[in-house]
């Protein structure tokens, strides 16, 4: 009995350290990535509060500390957590809307998109929130081309992707009995009918829209 005890004892290191390099560290990381999406949610509120009190530009830090917290949130993440990976990469692209980044989240929200579509067992609440946030990527982009000069076809591709986008994120909130969630969507839907129609001089009068 006292041998057993001996070498249960000699054992505990063993054990210790097999949980340390083993679960330990998913353990680990999966806290350190839960510190970083706490961190980014507050900078995203606070960025939000800024802007609305003096304007997008001056939030702007804030945004870049919202997305380097949830690319090391990402990071850190354990790559078999992919409904939350999923989620984090959404708002970092959201994120990145308000960083001189639009082409780069453009193209990941409509990969991503593509993805999740593809997959039976994704969050069809998360898939409906990316093909929104898409819609919103290809408005801005739209508005930026009109403004730089583009070719009517370069973007009347991107409106009316968006307006589609729009369209159908508001038909499927209603279908969902959310018909708030339906009404912004629907707004959302006629300001880019609006932007197709406006003539460039009144559009060169107006603001950048806040994204």
């Amino acid at each position: 009995m006292r041998k057993l005890l001996i070498f249960t004892w000699l054992l505990l290191p063993v054990g210790a350290a097999a949980y340390h390099y083993g679960p330990g560290q998913e353990r680990l990381r999966t806290d350190a990535a839960a510190e970083q999406v706490a961190l980014a949610e507050a900078h995203v509120r606070e960025a939000r509060e800024v802007a609305a009190k003096e304007g997008d530009a001056a939030a702007r830090g804030l945004w870049s500390e919202a997305e380097r917290a949830l690319s090391e949130a990402i990071a850190a993440l354990p790559a078999e957590r992919v409904s939350e990976l999923r989620r984090l990469r959404l708002e970092r692209s959201k994120a990145q809307m308000f960083l001189s980044k639009l082409p780069d989240a453009r193209r990941d929200l409509e990969g991503r998109l593509g993805e999740r579509e593809a997959d039976a067992s994704a969050d069809p609440a998360l898939v409906l929130d990316t093909r929104d946030a898409l819609a919103n990527a290809q408005y801005y982009t739209t508005w930026l081309l009109r403004l730089e000069g583009a070719a009517p076809e370069e973007w009347e591709r991107e409106i009316d992707a968006s307006r589609q986008n729009y369209k159908l994120v508001a038909e499927t909130l209603l279908a969902r009995n959310d018909s708030a969630g339906a009404e912004r969507a629907q707004e959302s839907l006629e300001s880019s009918i609006r932007l197709a129609r406006m003539d460039i001089k009144d559009l060169q009068g107006l603001p950048l829209p806040s994204q």
